[in-house]
């Protein structure tokens, strides 16, 4: 999630400090209706569900978040559509039991902003931010371990694929090798210490993102599960949606759109995979892929919102075919090394 929420200034049910990415283009691929049933599934600052709301009469959503900062700071929009807006603590993977306890379903579409929100970012606390020093943490819902017990218990080889793999990060090894030694002498703490020792290995120019996004991109991931819970959730929205109904995926590293583009293709028959994620198409599909995806932010939107530069959207419709089986190449795309032993190990940074 890259927290989505209103620009500066009232919105409804509150002030909405944060802008939602490709809001435009995320309604118009949810073909907002009168009446419509809608799942948001990474509430975050409520940017897409006040949109929905707003965009027909009369349409309903559930709003998922699992964040309870994000949960609290949504009573007000709740309140402000009574009988409109349900909103529930809860991971996004589990939406089929959230729809369930709601007695709400199927829904006419589905939308989800995949990763860490920038309410997150910007609180020091949380310990996401590499240019706030705050807590190694990075849990979205406090639930869990954390990224300081990751960093100071995982081994020199896991720690290695948690940055390789989840965070593309070629110096894996070596930044490994360097969490281990140091913290022999102290454990790891705070957000500062952790960059600062990233930054002593991995060298950049100016103009480059900082050294240490890469890591704590990786630690977050693993933190919270995140490409699993990907993955669980697009097999759970295939379930929820009704014949006709849509899917938004919002994504922000290649990580998380390649599970989606995957997911996409095998089910619509669309696409022929890679030898890393053969793709077995299904007999029927259960979704329509149209047009051409992903899309993209604009300048003017950049401009006003850095954080959408990287943002991609894939999108596509239900058909009436049965939901199918989980689809192995999106689950080996989630998964580390160990998790997929079929798959090549592949080489970490050295």
């Amino acid at each position: 999630m890259t927290g989505p929420g209103g620009p500066q200034g009232e919105a409804g049910g509150g002030p909405a400090r944060h802008l939602p990415v490709l809001l435009t283009e995320v309604l118009a691929a949810l073909a907002i209706r009168p009446g419509g049933l809608y799942l948001d599934a990474t509430f975050g600052a409520g940017g897409y569900t006040r949109a929905i709301l707003a965009a027909a009469a009369e349409t309903r959503v559930l709003a998922l978040d699992r964040d309870p900062d994000a949960i609290s700071a949504g009573q007000a929009l709740v309140a402000a559509h009574p009988g409109r807006l349900t909103l529930v603590e809860t991971r996004f993977s589990a939406m089929e039991a959230a729809a369930a306890a709601a007695g709400l379903g199927p829904f006419d579409g589905v939308v989800a902003d995949i990763g860490v929100s920038s309410m997150q970012l910007d609180e020091a606390v949380r310990g996401f931010s590499f240019r706030q020093d705050g807590p190694l943490d990075m849990r979205m819902g406090g639930e869990g371990p954390s990224a300081a017990e990751i960093v100071n218990g995982a081994s020199e080889a896991r720690l290695a694929d948690i940055l390789y793999h989840y965070g593309e990060e070629r110096m894996a090894r070596v930044i490994a090798r360097a969490i281990v030694h140091d913290r022999r002498a102290a454990p790891f703490a705070t957000t500062r210490q952790l960059a600062d020792l990233v930054a002593r290995i991995v060298r950049t120019r100016p103009g480059d993102i900082h050294p240490a996004t890469r890591s704590f991109q990786a630690l977050r991931i693993a933190v919270n599960d995140e490409l699993n819970e990907l993955a669980a959730a697009l097999h759970a929205a295939e379930r929820l949606l009704a014949p006709g109904g849509r899917l938004a995926i919002v994504s922000f590293h290649s990580l998380e759109d390649r599970i989606a583009k995957v997911f996409l293709a095998a089910r619509s028959g669309r696409g022929g995979g890679s030898r890393h994620a053969p793709i077995v198409h299904a007999a029927t599909p259960t979704f329509r892929v149209e047009g051409k995806w992903p899309q993209v932010a604009g300048e003017a939107e950049i401009c006003a919102n850095p954080r959408a530069r990287s943002a991609k959207l894939r999108a596509a419709t239900r058909t009436e075919a049965p939901a199918g089986a989980p689809e192995a190449a999106v689950l080996a795309l989630a998964g580390l090394p160990e998790e997929r032993a079929h798959q090549p190990r592949g080489r970490r940074g050295r």
